[in-house]
């Protein structure tokens, strides 16, 4: 592909990651306008190793922290807050985990459609919309409950039908559950690391069993891209979701929607 494809779709990838607005739904959209083809899988692991080393770079701190409190409360059996939060976002990964594991093969055949990814943008968007509306934004990362978490983790698998946002869903969860918008945030992004690093892994493996040549300088344009956007879009969300709330991903949510459902129409009527 063109440097200029690479550029655009790993800018989607990275942006779209971390926001709760869908990434499929942005994916498919450059088909749908310009006619692109598949990136191939190279590229589809290159942008998720940027989106990962992204949140995990800027959540390094915290992520070593919750490393050594879990490895410490293994061997001494003190625990932590931090130790508390790394057993939080194995719980939150293990519905997805055992999720995709049994409906990846339902999910590739029968759900990648434009038809099911407008629908769930649309769907999923006001249901973020009624947590916003109805949840209380005012419990934090500390007044978290495992039953919380797993409520939080049921919700991501969800995340498996294409349209659905996986940082959506889970932020929309946290909210219902009473959290602030910051701290849903929070949850969300720390459960992206072992989700993304599963899904890169899996993609990865099917690389390696194909025969695709690698374009080597696109692939690490879009590493490099993805993960530049995907670092800035967390450090820029977690500054102005408290004020600006989730009211304007809503609406975009729900004009993007419309928009695959028109470009639908049109290819129906073609």
């Amino acid at each position: 592909m063109e440097t200029s494809q690479a550029i655009l779709l790993a800018l989607l990838q990275g942006l779209t990651e971390f926001l709760p607005i869908s990434s499929s739904a942005h994916l498919i959209l450059p088909s749908q306008l310009l006619g692109w083809t598949d990136q191939g899988l190279a590229f589809d692991v290159a942008v998720h190793v940027g989106t990962l080393a992204a949140v995990v770079i800027y959540f390094r701190k915290d992520v070593l922290a919750m490393a050594y409190a879990w490895c410490n409360s293994l061997v001494s059996g003190v625990r932590t807050s931090d130790s508390r939060l790394a057993w939080f976002v194995i719980l939150g990964t293990i519905p997805a985990g055992v999720a995709g594991f049994l409906a990846n093969g339902f999910v590739e055949n029968f759900l990648r459609s434009t038809w099911v990814i407008a629908s769930a943008t649309i769907f999923f968007g006001l249901l973020l919309y009624v947590a916003e509306r109805m949840g209380s934004h005012q419990r934090v990362l500390a007044q978290l409950s495992f039953k919380d978490v797993f409520f939080v983790g049921v919700a991501q698998a969800l995340a498996l039908i294409p349209g659905t946002s996986r940082s959506g869903i889970t932020m929309t969860a946290a909210i219902m559950l009473g959290l602030n918008r910051t701290a849903a945030a929070r949850v969300s992004f720390l459960l992206s690391i072992p989700i993304i690093c599963a899904a890169g892994l899996l993609k990865l493996f099917e690389l390696l069993q194909s025969d695709h040549l690698i374009d080597w300088t696109n692939l690490l344009i879009g590493l490099g891209t993805s993960f530049i956007s995907a670092y800035l879009c967390i450090g820029w969300f977690l500054k102005v979701i408290d004020r600006i709330g989730m009211m304007p991903f809503v609406i975009y949510r729900l004009v993007l929607g419309i928009i695959l459902f028109l470009f639908l129409y049109k290819s129906a009527t073609l």
